[in-house]
């Protein structure tokens, strides 16, 4: 059995990274590419990233000592959908060597299996978008939000980043100087915090700013609800407090009252030292207190326990969680 690897790799818009390891737990190789989601990028560009990430991770091992392989990536199920993305998908893991099977999975389901190795429980994640899922048998079940940022993601970098520009136009509508969090929109989108002495010019140039930009971008802002919030802005906490109540409610939507499975936390906004994740885990700990709360670990590690865990020759897929991603995590 020590002989036996897996390949995990975690697929973002920005990122492709590739990690081998052996069913002992030990880390092989790694590998990292470019955006590789094929919904962003097209299925061709997203495969060539692909054999960018998955080269690298085998330079120094025979791929047919590799026994299984998985992808974590968010819509996960168009590229399952799409013959066209699977089959340029297909192609790349066939080129680079490998000849073992692989399985596709949703960021979310990769985002809990990096946290904790128990088969049932919850994934809350808050990045540029915001979702909540109970996971039965290590497989989603039940999904609260993930609508995307016209309909939905109540609580992400984007809810986050939105509320801060409409804050920020409610004050100039009202002849307000704008406070810490509205200074910091006003320099980060039009480069100055002056005022037009008529603020509806400077109304309208901030609308026009923002609406020419894709409309993602404002998760970009989100880091500046967070600045504000530390330097005492009352307005920034009050949105901060807000997004975590909107998250805490997305997990009370699809999670039963009283359960003692555990929470995985993912996503940039809850895995780091902020405002933000100090305010929901609490939330959390309110709402479910004997459940275990962990932080989402590495997401093609996660992935690669996947992979190995659907493996007949791995007796104990608890330890190797546990070699792999820490005994934090599972």
């Amino acid at each position: 059995m020590s002989d036996g690897m897996v390949v995990g790799l975690d697929i973002g818009g920005t990122s492709t990274r590739a990690t081998v390891v052996s069913l002992s737990g030990e880390r092989l190789g790694t590998g990292l590419g470019g955006g590789g989601n094929p919904t962003s990028h097209g299925a061709e560009r997203a495969a060539e990233q692909l054999r960018v990430a998955l080269t690298d991770a085998l330079a120094e091992i025979d791929p047919g000592l590799v026994w299984a392989g998985a992808m974590g990536l968010a819509g996960a199920g168009r590229l399952l959908a799409d013959p066209v993305g699977r089959l340029a998908f297909d192609r790349v893991w066939q080129e680079v060597g490998l000849r073992c099977r692989y399985d596709i999975f949703g960021d979310a389901l990769v985002a809990y299996a990096s946290g904790t190795a128990e088969p049932d429980g919850t994934i809350l994640i808050a990045g540029t978008g915001a979702i909540a899922a109970e996971v039965r048998d290590m497989a989603l079940d039940r999904v609260a939000d993930g609508h995307g940022w016209l309909l939905g993601d109540a609580g992400s970098g984007f809810w986050l980043g939105r509320e801060a520009v409409r804050q920020t136009l409610a004050d100039l509508d009202r002849h307000r100087p704008p406070g810490p969090l509205g200074t910091l929109v006003l320099t980060e989108l039009l480069g100055s915090t002056q005022v037009a002495p008529r603020p509806r010019d400077t109304v309208d140039i901030l609308v026009q700013t923002v609406t020419r930009r894709p409309a993602v971008e404002l998760a970009a802002l989100a880091p500046l609800v967070i600045r504000a919030d530390r330097d005492g802005d009352p307005a920034a906490t009050a949105l901060l407090a807000e997004a975590a109540r909107l998250l805490a409610g997305n997990v009370e939507r699809i999670r039963p009252a009283g359960s003692d499975t555990p929470i995985v936390l993912g996503g940039g906004l809850l895995t780091g030292d902020n405002p933000l994740a100090d305010a929901v885990r609490p939330a959390l700990a309110a709402r479910w207190p004997d459940a275990p709360l962990h932080g989402a670990g590495d997401g093609a590690l996660g992935a690669a326990w996947l992979a190995a865990r659907a493996l007949p020759e791995l007796t104990d897929p608890a330890e190797l969680h546990r070699r792999l991603l820490g005994p934090a995590a599972g």
